[in-house]
């Protein structure tokens, strides 16, 4: 959770998360106009500034990410060294994203995150309509596993996705298939105020996919900038 809100009191939190977690691929999701983008980028952001010597790959929609590109936490600096190691990465499709994870092996130095957003995007043009779709989902997922297990074998990597709602409720529209790869999922609700949003950290057993642990965080989008109002522990739904 610490990871998609950076400050400098929470550097050493940061460290022991990165030191212990063991979930490697991750999916963010939420409502449209929920700043998903944001979280992911400023997630990047952390994530360099954690490996000192590592890149960070963000994967995108170029019309997507230039009609709405993210906005930066409070107090980062826009001309920071740290985005030099964040390398934008412009796809169109499913099929570019399983081009690149083929691949992924080769790279002569792996990336210590891999960030795709709006990942339900890239499948919207599969012509084998509704289970073409799924079906070409489900083998990217497998794909992507693969490489980044691949690449925790040789360090350390995440996978953080982001999808969007389509429905009322908080989950993926696409949760059956993601539930077989990736077993911590934040989801975003709408709060009280408009702009403001609740961002969940949800846990699942990888054998019988019950929840785990629940943290909260309380954060908004206000005057271009993504705003973080604290963390709650053990929410009671």
């Amino acid at each position: 959770m610490e990871m998609f809100f950076l400050t400098l009191r929470e550097r050493e939190k940061l460290q022991q998360i990165k030191n212990h977690s063991n979930s490697n691929l991750l999916l963010l999701c939420g409502p449209p106009s929920s700043g998903k983008t944001s979280l992911l980028f400023q997630f990047a952001f952390n994530v360099a500034t954690l490996h000192s010597n590592s890149t960070v790959i963000f994967i995108c929609n170029p019309h997507s990410f230039h009609s709405k590109p993210p906005f930066l936490s409070q107090g980062i600096d826009p001309s920071s060294h740290l985005f030099h190691r964040i390398q934008i990465k412009y796809l169109n499709d499913d099929q570019d994203i399983r081009n690149y994870f083929s691949a992924f092996h080769l790279h002569h130095t792996l990336p210590a995150a891999v960030l795709i957003d709006d990942f339900g995007l890239f499948f919207h043009n599969n012509n084998g309509g509704g289970g073409g779709r799924d079906l070409a989902m489900a083998k990217t997922l497998a794909l992507c596993h693969n490489a980044i297990t691949y690449a925790n074998q040789k360090g350390c990597c995440k996978l953080l996705l982001s999808d969007t709602h389509t429905h009322q409720g908080d989950i993926p529209r696409f949760n059956f298939i993601y539930k077989k790869w990736i077993h911590t999922t934040f989801t975003i609700q709408e709060g009280d105020v408009p702009g403001s949003f609740i961002l969940k950290d949800r846990s699942y057993s990888s054998t019988d996919n019950t929840a785990g642990s629940i943290k909260a965080a309380n954060y908004s989008i206000a005057l271009q900038y993504l705003v973080f109002h604290g963390i709650i522990d053990d929410q009671v739904e």
